[in-house]
């Protein structure tokens, strides 16, 4: 069922559905993110949210929720793989989603949402609901698409959920995952951040892949 059927609650300025289901992912996020973190998870749930509305996008605005608050559960200094955190996270999303009675095409698309969260080479080209993930994700990370939203409305949310020093704590968590889990970071951004603030970091290249693919030519 989609969230227009349902109730709506207010947040930082920004009409959002209030269902039991977004609550659910609101108290998971809140119980598997540092303060900093839930602060950008739900800073990027709201500006996926505002971009649609003001894009006029027909979509379903739970798995927008969903996606967008649940897409880095793995993203700490605890993460240990042995997949990229974002498939390691996109898999509990989707197990969250089945649990709480999504049905399988909406679970897919949160697992997409959460998978291609740090991908918008392909995530915005993705359905509407993963192309929202991506984008509101993006514009509170590097700052993707910043325009887009009126200036003021920016500000009422980013002063309702604080970045509490954002830029440098996603650093670190960036960082610890190239430092124990390279092998995870050769096709992703971490590897940027491996190859400049990780002293001996060495990941998988795709290079050795196709030298070393098991035919003569």
């Amino acid at each position: 069922m989609l969230a227009t059927q349902k109730g709506y609650q207010i947040l930082a300025g920004v009409s959002v559905p209030d269902t039991e289901l977004v609550a659910g992912a609101l108290a998971y996020a809140r119980r598997a993110c540092e303060p900093y973190l839930f602060n950008h998870v739900v800073r990027s749930w709201l500006f996926a949210a505002r971009l649609g509305q003001i894009r006029e996008l027909e979509h379903d605005e739970e798995v927008v929720a969903v996606g967008t608050l649940l897409h880095d559960v793995t993203l700490n200094e605890r993460f240990n793989g042995p997949r990229r955190f974002e498939v390691e996270g996109a898999d509990l999303a989707r197990s969250f989603a089945r649990e709480s009675g999504v049905d399988e095409r909406r679970a897919q698309l949160i697992w997409d949402s959460v998978a291609l969260n740090s991908t918008p080479s392909i995530g915005l080209y993705k359905e509407a609901e993963v192309a929202l993930c991506t984008a509101g994700i993006c514009l509170d990370v590097v700052g993707l698409q910043y325009d887009a939203i009126p200036p003021d409305e920016v500000q009422r949310i980013v002063a309702a959920y604080p970045r509490l020093g954002m830029k440098r704590l996603m650093t670190q968590c960036f960082c610890h995952i190239a430092r124990v889990r390279p092998e995870t970071s050769y096709d992703n951004f971490v590897r940027d951040f491996g190859e400049r603030l990780v002293a001996g970091y060495r990941a998988p290249s795709s290079v050795d892949f196709v030298a070393n693919a098991p035919f003569d030519d």
